[in-house]
């Protein structure tokens, strides 16, 4: 459980045991999700004055995010620290504890699913607002420029598929002859192909272990 989610539990009304729902065990994740959409409703009966859920904006969602900052566990150094950009601070400081934006992240995430799991629209959904990316791009920023640690987009690992496609169609090329620079010499003298895949990779062509000539002597 991210520092986001705790502070979430902690102010969530607690949860009857032994329901259906707990009987049915459902995921990590979906635990998760429905303590985060129950603590968010009861921010909203808590608030002043009290709001409903068909009120709620992306204004109301920044202020929830606020809120939860008091029950932040990262270290968010100020400008006037003399720590501010250093990742690793050699002694303790007076600035803030915040939520990090990593979890505040993850936690807008399961919030915007579950508001259209439990009915709402999607051209309504204040957890998907223009106004909630920004304030977490902002945090993102902010928070990369006082901890003096960059966040970084995972890169996505392109997959073999293109690669074996690739070494098929060459292959077929080679057993067909339309590829006439790769070749070797099998055990008849005749010509064949050795094929190079997408990769870069060498592999043997279907041509190259054919069975070679061989000259019959009768007795």
């Amino acid at each position: 459980m991210d520092a986001a989610s705790e502070a979430a539990a902690a102010v969530a009304a607690p949860q009857a045991e032994g329901s259906p729902a707990a009987a049915a065990a459902p995921s990590r994740y979906e635990s998760q999700k429905r303590r985060d959409w129950n603590t968010f409703l009861q921010y909203l009966r808590n608030h002043k004055p009290p709001l409903t859920l068909a009120r709620c904006s992306g204004a109301h969602v920044i202020e929830f995010l606020k809120y939860l900052d008091q029950f932040g566990k990262t270290k968010v150094h100020i400008a006037g620290c003399p720590y501010f950009g250093h990742p690793n601070p050699p002694a303790p400081c007076a600035c803030p504890l915040k939520q990090a934006w990593g979890s505040l992240d993850a936690l807008i995430g399961r919030l915007r699913a579950a508001f259209e799991e439990n009915g709402g629209r999607p051209e309504s959904n204040p957890f998907a607002t223009r106004a909630v990316r920004i304030y977490l791009k902002e945090v993102r920023e902010g928070q990369a420029k006082a901890r003096g640690i960059p966040y970084e987009k995972k890169k996505r690992k392109r997959t073999a598929v293109t690669t074996s496609v690739t070494s098929a169609a060459t292959v077929m090329s080679t057993l067909t002859g339309s590829s006439p620079n790769n070749t070797i010499t099998n055990g008849a003298g005749s010509t064949t192909g050795n094929t190079t895949n997408g990769a870069g990779v060498s592999v043997p062509s279907v041509a190259a272990t054919a069975t070679p000539n061989v000259t019959a002597t009768a007795v």
